[in-house]
């Protein structure tokens, strides 16, 4: 797809649907956030009882994860295509990686939710296993009470006296190992390591280098390009919700709705690199720069001699 009317054809009926579909699955993105809202708690132990009493919502807010990363496929796609048709160097076999990287997220989305309601009911069942005894967490929570403070460790533990907030500690860390394992143990949760772990570094792959050549061909402004490269290195820190501030504006972009427009290498159907910042300096001075003013013509005296001329020959027959 080298010709330019091709690369047009291609673009003009993909851009408007991929934009939509942006748009559709950053909404559902965000929406999964707000659906597992209510599953909260300080520990694994509390997070556990929450998510076993909000079961559906972790169901739904998979769902919704899942069927957003998937919808993310759309705009990747059309922007690695895009920066390939007009840049020759890239590696047109990353597409491979742009197309699975989301996949990979809307997997581990939907098993990390099997393995989260798995570990619930395991442990609100009492199957759970704590690995840490009763005497261990003890002795753990001694040591944290001298480190702490008396004051500040009956706080965290309860507000009662002395005895009740170490009997308090010590439940809560042998609660936690219990729900921890019980995590661990869920028939799920490895794949969901692997699939998430996949996902992020494949986001983090087609959104740097895709950004990287958009920029260098004029699909997107340096701002932007430079941001979504950023955030797709963020990605590999768990942070893959703060790519959807990038995905909206790419959204909004592909469909055209941006004050400015799209950028001009999306019409041109060609590269149109954006000017360095020297490039810029020279043009500015060039601008600012008046023109040269031409030297005034010399007067004649009749006798084809300027008026210096005829000066300088008196002065020599003087």
């Amino acid at each position: 797809m080298h010709d330019r009317g091709q690369i047009l054809e291609w673009e003009g009926r993909r851009l408007v649907p991929a934009g939509l579909a942006t748009l559709v699955g950053v909404a559902l993105v965000i929406a999964s956030a707000f659906a597992i809202g209510g599953v909260s708690g300080d520990g694994d132990a509390a997070l556990l009882r929450s998510a076993h009493e909000h079961s559906s919502s972790v169901t739904l807010a998979a769902i919704l994860q899942a069927a957003g990363f998937l919808l993310l496929v759309a705009p990747l796609v059309v922007l690695f295509k895009a920066a390939a048709a007009r840049s020759p160097k890239m590696r047109r076999q990353l597409i491979g990686v742009v197309i699975a990287a989301p996949l990979f997220l809307s997997v581990a989305a939907v098993l990390n939710a099997v393995a989260t309601n798995d570990a619930a009911t395991q442990f609100a069942a009492g199957n759970a296993k704590p690995g840490i005894t009763a005497k261990a967490a003890g002795e753990d929570c001694q040591s944290e009470l001298k480190d702490m403070g008396a004051k500040e460790f009956g706080e965290e533990f309860g507000g009662g006296s002395q005895a009740a907030a170490l009997k308090q500690c010590s439940a809560t860390k042998v609660a936690d190992d219990e729900a921890s394992n019980a995590v661990s143990e869920a028939s799920t949760h490895g794949a969901a390591v692997g699939f998430g772990f996949g996902g992020r570094l494949g986001l983090a792959v087609a959104l740097f280098y895709s950004c990287l050549y958009a920029m260098r061909t004029g699909l997107l402004t340096r701002f932007w390009g430079s941001l979504g490269m950023a955030l797709g290195v963020a990605a590999l820190l768990l942070l893959v919700q703060f790519t959807m501030i990038w995905f909206l504006y790419f959204g909004l972009l592909l469909l055209g709705r941006l004050p400015g427009g799209r950028p001009p290498a999306w019409a041109a159907g060609e590269a149109i690199p954006w000017p360095t910042p020297g490039e810029k300096a020279a043009e500015s001075l060039e601008a600012t720069e008046p023109p040269e003013e031409p030297e005034p013509p010399a007067l004649s005296n009749g006798n084809g001699d300027s008026p210096g001329d005829g000066r300088r020959k008196r002065k020599q027959r003087d």
